[in-house]
């Protein structure tokens, strides 16, 4: 079956590493005009890099709505109409949050402005586009640690809520104009972000608790993940490009784990 998403243009946000440009690459491979969105200061370099024709890299920091409503108008002209946006740009406290006294207020602010209002962001640039042509889907990659309220970081966690419960709001509001929005909750990649997590760990561990962060993973692969191994990049790639195409046209407003089943509902 035909994805259908052949010179499609297409928006990644946070798409120059991890999750995010296994995503550039899958769209890639679909015959699709990529836009990567990042604040990597070698993010057109990287783009070139993956196809010096169809993939094209903006410096966007998502926090400033005026930044983004340009780089959404020069993709558009890059490329036509934005059919399908990506948004996987996200951070992490960069603390060891359990219990969560362990932080202090001031270590929310910057999480919940990139992970939350960065998202509110891109889709108050991109939606009404969408709207207009009614057509167009949209896939943010959230997190399981939004769903079962992950101690390790809690800012993280709680504005990972925060992007499914959005991301459901909007399916619900632009559903009559054609536009699907969905969101994928990866669980163990091996990305930055999650090397960070464990360091944030480890640092904080006597010297005979430590371990390697691939003890540490090990571990918690063994302890929490049914499948009994990582998910990688790739794995997340694959469900975004999915729900992406003509082949999910029936699938809105769903939330979808790619985690090995960490997490079961009932």
């Amino acid at each position: 079956m035909e994805t259908e998403l052949k010179d499609s243009g297409v928006i990644v946000v946070g798409g120059a590493s991890g999750i995010g440009r296994a995503c550039v690459e899958g769209f890639l491979n679909e015959g699709a005009n990529v836009v990567v969105w990042d604040v990597a200061p070698n993010v057109a370099e990287t783009a070139a890099d993956l196809h010096a024709e169809r993939c094209l890299g903006l410096t966007v920091d998502v926090r400033n709505f005026d930044a983004v409503a340009a780089a959404a108008a020069e993709s558009e002209s890059a490329f036509g109409p934005i059919q399908h946006l990506v948004h996987a740009a996200a951070i992490g406290s960069g603390q060891f949050g359990a219990p969560f006294t362990r932080l202090q207020p001031s270590d929310w602010a910057n999480v919940l402005d990139v992970n939350i209002n960065g998202m509110v962001n891109v889709a108050h640039a991109i939606a009404p586009g969408m709207v207009d042509r009614r057509q167009g889907t949209m896939v943010f990659v959230a997190s399981v640690a939004g769903q079962i309220g992950s101690p390790t970081d809690p800012p993280y966690s709680a504005s990972k809520a925060a992007n499914i419960n959005f991301a459901q709001v909007m399916a619900k509001d632009l559903a009559g104009d054609g536009v699907r929005v969905n969101t994928v909750c990866p669980g163990m990649v091996k990305t930055p972000l999650n090397r960070n997590v464990w360091q944030s760990w480890n640092d904080r561990q006597s010297e005979a608790d430590k371990r390697t962060y691939d003890e540490w993973a090990a571990e918690k692969i063994a302890q929490l993940v049914p499948l009994g191994r990582w998910q990688q990049p790739e794995d997340v790639a694959n469900m975004v490009v999915f729900l992406s195409s003509n082949l999910a046209a029936q699938v809105t407003g769903q939330t979808i784990n790619v985690d090995g089943g960490y997490v079961m509902h009932s």
